[in-house]
């Protein structure tokens, strides 16, 4: 699938930024890979993307998009509005393939409450989009969107840089494989042993890549390991397995085309 962003009017009502909180200076794109994602999940269940993946190739997912300021920081829960599933349903069967969470049970979101993972992206990240980003169609959609667009696995691909649990690869070698494909620099960030957990591309308000700041959390040598899926005999009905949160994290008219 290929989607097309193009901007709208810059105006909207009843959706602004919080009066404590200033209008954001660009986007990040922020994307998990599943071989990492997964290696501290020892409980599985039906919502758990760890259970279910053994079907789809190894490559990045969708962890959010995250309005940023320049100097440092975000915002956060800009607006009073919740997630309502209904709004994003035609998106569902690309969000449960493409954007998954990587755990069970709910999710912390504003205000206290509790909700899914896309809830807590949106109900954080999305609602501070204005007046780029106004509803919640547009910021899934647009999410989506980018993610198709540049496609960062097959980037790495292409300088055959590929999940393994014994190589290890440059860090200079999967930035300028971004940078080849992309024409601007990523961010990396990383666990132990140098494995990658994130890849971020930036993107201005026009949805222009930009340059990410700089990587200060990988070694020289990265590691970017394969998925092994969950043993059956992990399923539970409920549970919350144990993951760091990595958070640093239009009206946009996207049209759709077949690939």
């Amino acid at each position: 699938m290929v989607l097309a962003v193009t901007l709208p009017p810059q105006a909207a009502e009843g959706l602004t930024v919080g009066k404590e909180q200033r209008e954001f200076d660009y986007f990040v794109l922020a994307l998990q890979w599943p071989g990492s994602s997964c290696r501290n999940v020892s409980m599985c269940c039906p919502t758990n993307g760890c259970c279910h993946r053994a079907e789809f190739p190894a490559e990045f997912t969708i962890h959010g998009l995250w309005p940023q300021y320049q100097e440092k920081g975000w915002p956060s829960c800009c607006t009073n509005e919740t997630f309502n599933g209904n709004e994003v349903s035609s998106l569902f069967e690309d969000l449960d393939r493409y954007w998954p969470s990587y755990r069970c049970g709910l999710v912390s979101s504003c205000d206290n409450r509790k909700g899914s993972f896309w809830a807590h992206q949106y109900e954080k990240h999305g609602t501070c989009g204005s007046p780029v980003i106004l509803h919640q169609y547009d910021y899934f959609f647009t999410t989506l969107a980018l993610f198709f667009n540049y496609n960062v696995t097959e980037a790495l691909e292409d300088a055959e840089i590929v999940a393994s649990d014994t190589k290890k690869y440059s860090i200079k070698d999967v930035f300028e494989a971004v940078r080849s494909a992309f024409n601007a620099n990523p961010k990396l960030t990383c666990g132990k042993k140098g494995i990658i957990k994130e890849l971020r591309l930036c993107f201005d308000k026009e949805f222009k890549l930009i340059d990410c700041d700089a990587t200060k959390s990988c070694p020289k040598f990265v590691r970017l390991p394969e998925f092994h899926e969950l043993p059956k005999s992990t399923m539970v009905k409920r549970a919350i397995p144990r993951m760091i949160d990595v958070e640093a994290t239009s009206l946009f008219f996207v049209k759709q085309s077949v690939k």
